[in-house]
């Protein structure tokens, strides 16, 4: 039998990021490898590479590779909430962390662009963007994660005081950049449902949207608030995510709930959309972030929790329910 998540792991160090779709099927392994940009004798060194790791992680099995060398335009997952203060940014980040390691070709652009946090959480703080042809490309952060953000480009602690079509403005040119071959990009939305979010929509729809709450009512209102902002303009609600979802005592191990517990699953059961997991409330997530090493680059139990989500999120994709429409 073959163990795609080992088959994954694999192809992805070796595949630069150019590899997606990576799956079994009736015991051959098949994936897609984007080659553009690069000659002959690159797309075959990068597709021999590819098949060894592929072969040497499932002796025997029959490996289907499609290069393709068209112009990728990159689906969007909205990551949101419908108020801060609930870990929306750490939560986008580690997803794409942990969808990187999966063997997605993802992408990460932080569209909260009053406050931005990804270059710290991703560990490249300091490090700016490079432009060709009017475009940006994207800093490499943690994990092998291409990202852009306005904390790139604005001086540490300054305030960015810009009304909503100027917002907008910035935020498309994170998002109509050089992305290369990235598939996907978690987008980090900012909290609410204002102006830049309606900007958003308006002009780069997104595939689908996931929405996070915290245990408690009051978030759990604001998610649904939310929740309906995308009902209303058509983008598919992906699921619901619970975070800081019990306390875990650093001490002996035991998990309390400060917060409540449950209050998510029981809200996304009532509005009838998938609940996708929950994220303990541990301080290792507040040490790694500061840190700017993702927890989803680890093997604990909260590495396997952001594992969890993001493996869902990617059924979801490859299921069909994220193709645009």
């Amino acid at each position: 039998m073959i163990d795609i998540g080992k088959v994954t792991e694999a192809i992805a160090a070796v595949a630069q990021g150019r590899a997606s779709g990576i799956r079994e099927k009736d015991g051959t392994v098949s994936l897609m490898l984007d080659v553009s940009g690069l000659d002959a004798g690159a797309r075959d060194a990068l597709a021999q590479s590819v098949e060894a790791a592929a072969n040497a992680a499932a002796p025997g099995a029959p490996v289907k590779l499609l290069q393709t060398a068209e112009r990728i335009v990159p689906r969007l997952i909205a990551v949101a909430s419908g108020k801060g203060g609930v870990g929306k940014s750490t939560l986008s980040t580690n997803l794409a962390v942990a969808m990187r390691r999966q063997g997605r070709a993802v992408g990460l652009v932080d569209a909260d662009i009053y406050g931005p946090s990804q270059p710290r959480l991703l560990g490249v703080e300091g490090i700016k963007p490079e432009a060709e042809d009017k475009k940006m490309h994207p800093v490499t952060g943690a994990g092998g994660v291409p990202f852009l953000s306005m904390g790139q480009l604005a001086a540490p602690g300054q305030a960015i005081a810009w009304r909503g079509p100027m917002a907008g403005q910035a935020l498309s040119q994170l998002v109509d950049a050089h992305w290369g071959a990235v598939r996907e990009i978690v987008v980090d939305m900012p909290p609410g449902t204002g102006d830049i979010q309606l900007s958003m929509i308006q002009k780069h729809r997104p595939a689908g949207a996931l929405i996070v709450s915290t245990p408690q009512d009051l978030a759990l209102m604001d998610a649904t608030r939310a929740i309906s902002f995308f009902n209303q303009a058509k983008v598919p609600i992906i699921g619901l995510v619970e975070n800081m979802a019990g306390y875990i005592c650093p001490h002996c191990g035991e998990i309390s709930d400060p917060f409540g517990r449950g209050g998510a699953e029981a809200a996304a059961a009532e509005m009838g959309i998938p609940f996708l997991g929950r994220i303990p409330l541990d301080i290792s997530v507040r040490l790694a972030s500061d840190a700017g090493t993702p927890p989803a680059l680890g093997d604990d139990m909260v590495a396997q929790a952001f594992g969890d989500i993001s493996r869902k999120l990617s059924a979801w994709l490859d299921g069909g329910s994220g193709q645009k429409g």
